[in-house]
């Protein structure tokens, strides 16, 4: 294996579901884009922080491949597909290559 190159990135997504009055409500906005996500692209994705918050979550989404390239390209569409949805506010996203 030490001739084979790949690359892993990870996204932090911080969520704020502002109509949310429940975990109920919040589960059901963290479901819808953590289901977009993963219908549309081939990456692991968990809610990973603030799950005793009703309106808060912040969401993990992680890229395994060997061309960094389309990583790239797949993250942007990530933060683009996260900036369309309308039931959540994006807070920050971050992002690390491991």
């Amino acid at each position: 294996m030490s001739d084979q190159s790949f690359f892993i990135t990870l996204l932090t997504i911080e969520l704020v579901i502002p109509y949310a009055q429940s975990l109920k409500d919040k589960r059901s906005a963290v479901r819808g884009i953590t289901d977009r996500i993963r219908s549309r692209f081939n990456a692991s994705v968990a809610e990973v922080g603030y799950q005793d918050k009703w309106q808060r979550a912040v969401v993990a989404v992680c890229f395994v491949g060997n061309d960094k390239r389309h990583l790239e390209s797949d993250t942007a569409r990530v933060r683009t597909l996260c900036g369309e949805a309308t039931d959540v506010e994006i807070t920050s996203i971050d992002q690390e290559w491991l």
